[in-house]
Order: C-alpha cells, then sequence, then structure tokens
C-alpha cells in the first residue's frame, strides 16, 4: 500500500480577574511495505528503547486510554481533506500502518544519498518503542455529507459545547475532524512520531491545533500535582476492575442507541484549561483547600487523613467541613445517581511560557474518556458551573472525539468498522 502524499500584584476581586482574563485571551511519498519489512526485522530482541516500555498496538480498545501515563504528550487536531471515502479509507490505512511501526521501534531504513531521508533522524538510527501510544479519535464533524457516514455518527457525539465558564471567544483550539492523543516516556519520541505521521498523512490531513503537556512526578509521593499545586486524579475509577472498565469507558455497539459500529471505543474529551497562577498564589492556603475540597500537602479530603480516604458528605450534610461548592463534591457528590457519572481523567500539565501581558501561561490540558459523554463528563461539567475555583481557571479551547475500536490483529486497521 502507498502512503499518502505528501498582573497584578496583590489578591484581586472576581471582577477584576475575569477582566484580566478577558485582556490576556485579547513531500516525497515513502511506501509502508519498504519500512515494514526493516522494522518487522528488528521487532524481536531488540531494546524498546530509553524507557524499556513497549506498548502492544493491537487488541479490542486502543492504547493510550487505560495505559498508565507517560511522561510526555501531544495532543493534536486535523481537518481531514481526503477528495472522497475511498481517501478517506486510505487516509485510516496508512495511520494504522505508521502507528504500528512507530509503537513496535527498531532501525530506520537505510536512504541512498540521492534521496529524502526515509526518516527525520531526529531520534537517531534506531527508533526506540519508549512507550509510544497514539490514540486516534474522530470528531463530530467527520460525520458530515462528504463520506457518507451522517448515519452512522456515535450516539452521543456532538461538537462540544460552550460552558458557562468558558472563554472561547475567538479560540483557534476547537473541535476537529479527526485527533491524535500521542504519549510517550520522552519528548522527542512524541516530537518525532507526530512529524513522521504528519509526512505520510499529508495528502489526507492537516493539523489544524496542537497542545503539548507533561506529566509531573508524584511529589512526594502518590497522584502527581497539577499547577494550582494539588494532587489531580485522585478518585479515578478503577478501570483494571472489567465489570467497572464496561459501565464505564467501552461504548458498546447496539446499546444506547449506538451503532454497532462502535463496540470498544469511547468517548474523548479534551479542555485546555488555563490557570491564573498569579492571582491564585495570592490566596490563602484555608481558602484554597476549601475550593478544592482537599489538603494540599496530603491530598486528603478535609474529613480524611490520606489521598485514598472517601470524603463522608453524608455525615457532613450542611458542608461544615467540605463546602457544599467545593470542587470536588461538586464533581463528585458520591450520590446514587452521580455515581453513573464517573469518567477516567487522563490529564496533563501545560506551559506556553507568558501571554502578552507577561503573565504566566500554565494549566492543564484535561482529558478523559468516558462510555457517554452526555451522562458523564457534560452533566459533571454542568453541575460544576459558578464553582469557585472558575475565578482561577479559564477554559480556553478543545473538542469532544470519539475514540475509534482497536485494531484486532496485524490486518485490521483503525476505523475499519466504521468504513466496512
Amino acid at each position: 500500500m502507498t502512503a499518502l502524499d505528501p498582573s497584578a500584584t496583590e489578591h484581586r476581586s472576581p471582577l477584576a480577574r475575569r477582566a484580566f482574563l478577558r485582556g490576556a485571551s485579547a513531500g516525497a511519498a515513502v511506501t509502508a511495505g519498504a519500512l515494514a519489512g526493516a522494522f518487522a526485522a528488528a521487532a524481536e530482541p531488540q531494546s524498546a528503547g530509553p524507557s524499556g516500555r513497549r506498548i502492544p498496538f493491537h487488541g479490542p480498545h486502543q492504547a493510550g486510554i487505560t495505559t498508565p501515563q507517560q511522561d510526555a504528550a501531544s495532543f493534536v487536531s486535523f481537518n481531514v481533506i481526503a477528495p472522497d471515502r475511498a481517501g478517506l479509507s486510505e487516509l485510516l490505512r496508512t495511520l494504522t500502518e505508521r502507528i504500528r511501526l512507530l509503537t513496535s521501534g527498531g532501525p530506520v531504513p537505510a536512504t541512498d544519498l540521492a534521496s529524502p531521508p526515509t526518516d527525520s533522524a531526529i531520534l537517531g538510527p534506531v527508533l526506540p518503542a519508549d512507550g509510544l501510544t497514539i490514540t486516534v479519535s474522530v470528531g463530530a464533524s467527520l460525520f458530515d455529507d462528504r463520506y457518507g457516514l451522517t448515519a452512522r455518527k456515535p450516539a452521543k457525539l456532538v461538537a462540544m459545547p460552550v460552558f458557562p465558564d468558558d472563554n472561547m471567544l475567538g479560540s483557534k483550539e476547537l473541535h476537529g475532524d479527526l485527533s491524535l492523543q500521542i504519549c510517550a516516556d520522552s519528548r522527542d519520541t512524541v516530537m518525532h512520531a507526530l512529524r513522521d505521521i504528519t509526512r505520510h498523512t499529508r495528502g489526507g490531513m492537516q493539523p489544524s491545533w496542537k497542545a503539548d503537556g507533561f506529566h509531573a512526578a508524584p511529589r512526594p509521593s502518590g497522584t502527581p500535582r497539577n499547577q494550582l499545586g494539588f494532587k489531580d486524579g485522585i478518585s479515578n475509577p478503577e478501570i483494571d476492575d472489567r465489570t467497572v472498565a464496561d459501565s464505564v469507558l467501552w461504548t458498546h455497539g447496539g446499546a444506547n442507541g449506538e451503532p454497532a459500529w462502535v463496540e470498544g471505543g469511547s468517548y474523548q474529551v479534551v479542555r485546555i484549561i488555563r490557570m491564573l497562577v498569579e492571582f491564585w498564589d495570592r490566596v490563602s492556603l484555608r481558602e484554597q483547600e476549601r475550593m478544592i475540597g482537599r489538603r494540599r500537602d496530603s491530598g486528603a479530603p478535609l474529613d480524611g487523613t490520606g489521598e485514598s480516604d472517601a470524603p463522608d458528605f453524608q455525615s457532613d450534610s450542611q458542608g461544615l467541613l467540605t463546602p457544599m461548592n467545593s470542587h470536588i463534591r461538586l464533581a463528585n457528590p458520591r450520590t446514587p445517581d452521580s455515581a453513573g457519572q464517573r469518567f477516567l481523567r487522563r490529564g496533563y500539565n501545560y506551559d506556553r511560557g507568558l501571554d502578552l501581558d507577561g503573565n504566566l501561561d500554565v494549566g492543564l490540558i484535561f482529558c478523559c474518556y468516558q462510555q457517554d459523554v452526555e451522562r458523564q463528563f457534560q452533566t459533571v461539567q454542568q453541575r460544576l458551573a459558578g464553582e469557585p475555583l472558575v475565578d482561577y481557571i479559564s477554559p480556553t479551547g478543545g473538542g469532544y472525539f470519539f475514540t475509534l475500536p482497536g485494531a484486532k490483529g496485524p490486518s485490521d486497521w483503525l476505523g475499519s468498522t466504521l468504513l466496512s
């Protein structure tokens, strides 16, 4: 198969913070077959790379969802420009081929001096697998009338709505036909994978926006911290339990109005959330902890002693210990109704340097996966509207996507059930 061608110094009022927020936002084709042979030859006892991790590509679900988080990530949205359905099929086949090869690692095929190199060489002559996963999802816009897929759209896939506290006006980082979540144990491995994929798919899709993130090391232990200094992701569901994963993560064909082809997929939400740390750093520790609902040092809930302790909201029905409008209480009130609204968080911190006003542009690339984006993420987000934390965070971009079922074997490809 031929690859596709080519700041303020004092604590301010909420109105002042919101005003600040508004102002601050003021090649040559290479055959996959030739490369496949070279990579396959080295796929046996070769080193898995600097991290020693090689993540299996094949399976009923894509890697990069339940995979333990790698250190570096890029979330990249694309506009699909394939001319027709056959071109879309070729794009997805090529994309699958590249991911299969890149996640396996191996020596780069030799290039004669008169030809363009077969690889960028930023990782050297032997590609490390380096814990690389590349997770492919599609947006609602792919299901317009271009490719005859309107009737096959996942039941809950829509363009991400603008929520009450969002700052999306004029954002250029919204939605997309197709998204890639590229994660690895080294930043340069992520960069290499993106360069390789864009080179081989240039005739089928064009990048629209990109957000780069890093996974902080636990300090001192347990769950890593976000840019507000609090541990983030403590109460994720136990997806190692297959029953939990089947009810929280994976879509099932024919259930809940879903088309048959979605079996093994999942809904992905990406949110770029800027954190106004200059203001946050001037808030008292007590106020910070009451807004979040946890101790900053240990991550414990305000009525507990360790980060893994479950808050007892029933015994605190008046919010004397954990305020009723604290983040953890609104996000998960731990009632029978909210039990079905949990989702798997897989976010990354980001640092984009300084904005035009000289303020730190840092925050969170919030990412989560779930079976039903309306029942799970969207319900929780609506409950969080107006929480005290909104004076210190500003969602500026992102989108809803549907993560395709996995490629089950060497002859399968991502999107095969969608286009069959």
